[in-house]
């Protein structure tokens, strides 16, 4: 740079002070290259993210655009951003709009047009992709497929439970209110008798004879009728005495809206769920796992439930259902609508089994690998020694009957159905025996001690679902064997890789949106970005179209 006369010199630094930074350089702009493309290196990760996206269809991300202006960055340009950055790590809209402005691969994404604001990436999350995320992972589990990616024959599934963005100290119980609320019936029923009888009112009470809302609605406007009707006047302040009218008019008044919240409480719950957070109506408190010192916590969160094939995420679904067992029927029915490709085996944990499931999987033709429910507390010596089990317990298909280790029988005394959470019902046989009376055994075969009858006048019973039992029995066979070891061993590697990959190397372990539509956005963008990543690391390592880890062979 030139020297320059102190006039020059204090003009310049009156237009530095100004904002205007341009007087002052010194044309670096003749050293960069004018194709941003040039700087980047032909095995980079920004690259495969443009062609995966390039690749997908998108039309219903488009269908959430009212009209797309032409020299804004477009919806496929604003999906590569937002993918390139979770695959980075990067969350928030504010570090992406920065990352926009000064980072050469965001700004090769961008395609010479203006980085958007983070309001336009926020806005593009929350309102726009959220209207079809699923459409989204479909695709691109189906760009997967066709690359040979994944086989579209073996899904491993299992679920992780993610915190809220949501207070901890914010629940709400099912349990609570529903006791808080038959108590306050109890108390508007004697409230509505001292009413009746005092003031010679009779509203119509609700079909079950209990108090309801709509009865105690219409006495507190019977009431309000007396009022205009007598001319009494209410009262407010200290000092001022009022009426017994104005008194139970308030009473009244206090009932109603403890009742519409307790009302509006059970409504948000449901009939599925025990709790929620009054921040995030949608988290429901879950038990965490141990922290380090081994402290198990109950927080507001989410069960989020990945399909893994082949190391990549297939799908993903968002419950707040604490439980696994009833999650996945309509896991595997989202992944049948909106998948071109059926799984032929699902391999699942202890979580996932019961009669309901073993009989869809038979129903829809796949294969079932799951672990029984006391498939490693079956190794334990105190479960094989344990006569009171019905597994320890010989069984005489012929008669239909058990036989203890007394050598006394347990008869078929009859059947009953027995219905699940869901709506399921099934067949259970009840087995019992005729005569414990003195034996030397019953002591160690007949447990429970809630029960009122004594140990002394019981006889041992156990309950059977036969069918069940069938279908518990051929899966054991096959997880036993050589491919069912095998399969079990990619599903501990694999399914619970991708949990590992999000909470540990993407560093997230809690959700920064509310609401069960925005989480299972944010849960599929992390699915996509890892795949991302994945897809990377296999093509980097020659390891593209690999699908199952062998066993290693013991010598």
């Amino acid at each position: 740079m030139p020297d320059r006369s102190p006039s020059v010199k204090s003009m310049i630094n009156k237009q530095i002070l100004q904002g205007d930074y341009t007087v002052s350089s010194s044309c670096q702009q003749i050293f960069l290259p004018i194709d941003m493309g040039q700087i980047i290196p032909p095995d980079d990760k920004v690259r495969l993210v443009e062609a995966m996206v390039n690749g997908l269809d998108l039309t219903e991300l488009y269908n959430s655009y009212g009209r797309v202006p032409k020299k804004t960055v477009t919806p496929r340009q604003m999906f590569m951003i937002v993918l390139f950055a979770f695959s980075k790590g990067i969350y928030s809209s504010r570090d992406i709009e920065e990352a926009c402005k000064e980072n050469t691969r965001f700004m090769y994404l961008l395609a010479g047009k203006q980085a958007p604001d983070h309001t336009t990436i926020a806005r593009f999350i929350d309102i726009h992709l959220s209207k079809c995320p699923k459409d989204v992972l479909a695709e691109f589990t189906t760009e997967l497929y066709e690359l040979g990616e994944i086989s579209g024959k073996t899904a491993f599934i299992d679920g992780t439970k993610m915190e809220a963005y949501a207070n901890r100290y914010t629940f709400v119980w099912k349990r609570a209110v529903t006791t808080n609320k038959a108590k306050l019936a109890n108390k508007a029923e004697l409230l509505v008798e001292r009413i009746e009888a005092t003031y010679a009112v009779n509203p119509e009470c609700s079909i079950s004879g209990r108090i309801s809302l709509r009865t105690l609605k219409k006495l507190r406007k019977e009431l309000r009728i007396k009022k205009k009707n007598e001319s009494i006047e209410f009262v407010h302040g200290t000092g001022r005495r009022k009426t017994q009218l104005q008194k139970d008019i308030e009473e009244l008044e206090k009932i109603i809206d403890k009742l519409k919240d307790y009302i509006y409480k059970e409504y948000i719950c449901g009939d599925e769920r025990n709790s929620y957070s009054k921040t995030d109506h949608d988290a429901t408190f879950m038990r965490m796992k141990d922290d380090y010192m081994r402290n198990g916590q109950l927080k507001p969160g989410y069960n989020i439930q990945h399909a893994v094939d082949s190391e990549y995420i297939v799908w993903v679904s968002s419950f707040c259902k604490a439980t696994d067992t009833v999650t996945l029927i309509p896991f595997l029915k989202e992944m049948k609508d909106k998948l071109p490709f059926k799984y032929k085996e699902i391999i699942a944990d202890a979580g996932y089994e019961s009669e309901e499931n073993y009989v869809y999987l038979e129903e829809e033709e796949q294969i079932a690998y799951i672990k029984p429910t006391n498939y490693e507390i079956s190794k334990k010596r105190s479960y094989k020694t344990d006569i009171s089990r019905r597994e320890n317990m010989e069984y005489n298909k012929e008669r239909d009957c058990y036989i203890c280790k007394a050598g006394k029988e347990l008869k078929a005394k009859g059947t009953h159905k027995r219905r699940s959470k869901t709506g399921y019902e099934s067949s259970v046989t009840v087995y019992e025996c005729s005569d414990c009376k003195g034996c030397p055994l019953k002591g160690r075969c007949i447990k429970g001690r809630n029960c009122k009858t004594p140990i002394e006048d019981r006889c041992k019973r156990i309950e059977v679902s036969k069918l069940m039992q069938e279908h518990r029995d051929k899966d054991l066979e096959r997880i036993l064997s050589d491919y069912g070891c095998k399969l079990r061993m990619n599903r501990s590697i694999q399914v619970e890789g991708s949990f590992s990959n999000i909470k540990e190397a993407m560093g997230v372990r809690r959700f920064w949106h509310r609401g069960n539509e925005n989480i299972l956005t944010v849960s599929i963008l992390l699915a996509l970005a890892n795949n991302i990543n994945k897809l990377h690391q296999k093509i980097q390592n020659n390891r593209t179209g690999t699908h199952l880890f062998e066993l290693k062979k013991v010598s």
